[in-house]
């Protein structure tokens, strides 16, 4: 059985089948799913999908796009719901200097804060960082009591083992069957099994042969044949070992 450790079902991707999908999911192999906030509405949506489905964890967090809407109310709404037993991390939080629709500063700032939140809380983060590889690093250097995961990872595999060596986690996605996909490849190739997750980050980053449309958790077998042809590993043990990365990393028993 697969853990989809990143996936936005709030998004409005879903609206035309997203409980009927959700509700499909063991079927098909998932047996868990974790869908990450991007803001107050997307946070508060992931909570009401976990509570609807015994297979749907919540994450909360402002995404850096979403980091100017960070406000003084915030820290404290991530406080409420980190009290929700179906709430298991911080995210996803990060640093976005590709797109920039916040600024910079803003990003540093709300990233740091809800480190701080992590920390406080105990609670583990999941980190997005898109041409921010420095920043994030010299970040996450002040936070040595996290644990954290960097997902849809594109730094380095020098950046990867930096962050191994921190005791943090990777996570990949359908990215890792595009054409371009080398560094990633080389990446996996580094990273020892138990350090591994596995996500669509649906709705986005469809894995071949299906890149380019709606992305959902039932594409993740194509995604562990990737990585299990590169450790020498079939599906099923790659998603097995992944499911176990990803509900020790989270606590879920």
């Amino acid at each position: 059985m697969f853990f989809d450790t990143h996936a936005h079902y709030d998004d409005e991707a879903f609206d035309g089948d997203r409980y009927k999908l959700l509700a499909s999911m063991p079927e098909q192999g998932v047996s868990l799913i974790l869908n990450p906030g991007c803001n107050r509405d997307s946070s508060m949506t992931a909570i009401v999908l976990s509570e609807r489905f015994p297979h749907v964890y919540a994450a909360v967090g402002w995404h850096p796009h979403d980091a100017i809407l960070f406000d003084t109310e915030s820290p404290e709404l991530i406080r409420k719901w980190a009290a929700h037993s179906k709430v298991v991390a911080i995210g996803e939080i990060g640093l976005d200097y590709h797109y920039n629709f916040s600024p910079r500063e803003v990003q540093r700032g709300v990233f740091i804060r809800q480190l701080e939140l992590a920390r406080e809380l105990k609670l583990p983060v999941i980190i997005h960082d898109r041409e921010a590889h420095g920043d994030c690093m010299e970040i996450i250097r002040e936070f040595p009591e996290l644990c954290g995961v960097f997902h849809c990872y594109s730094g380095s595999p020098e950046m990867a083992r930096e962050i191994l060596k921190l005791g943090w986690y990777l996570s990949f996605t359908g990215a890792i069957t595009f054409n371009n996909a080398r560094r990633a490849l080389e990446t996996i190739s580094i990273c020892p099994m138990d350090r591994i997750m596995l996500e669509t980050d649906a709705p986005y980053l469809a894995p071949v042969p299906h890149r380019g449309k709606r992305n959902d958790s039932g594409n993740l077998p194509l995604i562990a044949q990737v990585i299990g042809s590169i450790k020498g590993l079939t599906s099923q043990e790659v998603a097995a070992i992944t499911a176990e990365n990803g509900k020790r990393f989270f606590g879920i028993k």
